[in-house]
């Protein structure tokens, strides 16, 4: 397959958020709260178990009812994603109510997130390439300025966010609309995401679909650079 487009996922794949104690001493220190140091580590942890970082794991149990029902609607409006991340964090007792409002704001800033080693190298290498590049992102939010904060705005032509679509993946309409407004065919463009479900959406364009590890940035050194082989 000649490749002319690639297409990028954004979190797990291109950047990855900070850990939750980090996450969680930001937003305390933003609120001007403060935790004695186990009572911090221990209330990271439950957050965590939660899921209540958006880029960051999973509940460990699934939310039901009507914290359920926003989960699964999450990234289509940013609002829907606002309410079901905040209440995911109020599982966990936190010294404020303010504190969770405080922890959805935090992980938008773009100091929260650190793209991958070679995320930079890849991108421009596309670009030497003349291959277009896309990010298309399951998110409830703007990401466009956590690229240009951290320089990889100009490697990218077309940002296609769920929320600014209320289409979330798989659904292969949001695949769709990035290869239309990037202007390349989806039978010569390739998917690069973490999320086999999400991402995976891409193949039913006809798009080629690579996957890469979900790992904190130190621990992905070159998980991306295997895209420059698919591409040549």
């Amino acid at each position: 397959m000649t490749v002319e487009g690639v297409l990028f996922d954004f979190s797990g794949t291109l950047f990855r958020v900070e850990s939750t104690e980090s996450w969680l001493r930001a937003a305390l220190t933003d609120t001007g709260l403060t935790l004695p140091e186990p009572e911090l580590v221990r209330a990271a942890e439950a957050l965590d178990r939660a899921g209540a970082l958006p880029g960051g794991a999973f509940p460990a149990q699934p939310p039901t009812g009507r914290p359920g029902e926003l989960w699964a609607v999450r990234d289509r409006s940013a609002e829907q994603h606002r309410a079901a991340y905040t209440a995911l964090s109020r599982r966990v007792a936190l010294p404020a109510p303010a504190l969770h409002d405080a922890l959805y704001d935090r992980h938008m800033k773009p100091s929260a997130w650190c793209p991958y080693p070679d995320a930079a190298e890849v991108l421009a290498a596309l670009r030497e390439r003349g291959v277009a590049v896309g990010v298309v992102s399951n998110i409830g939010w703007d990401l466009r300025p956590v690229f240009r904060a951290h320089g990889l705005d100009p490697y990218v032509g077309v940002y296609m966010l769920s929320y600014e679509h209320g289409i979330q993946k798989p659904d292969p309409r949001l695949f769709a609309r990035a290869c239309e407004a990037l202007g390349v065919d989806a039978r010569k463009t390739l998917m690069v995401g973490d999320d086999r479900r999400a991402d995976g959406g891409a193949a039913a364009l006809g798009c080629g679909v690579h996957f890469v590890d979900h790992l904190p940035a130190a621990e992905r050194p070159d998980g991306l650079r295997p895209v420059l082989d698919l591409v040549d």
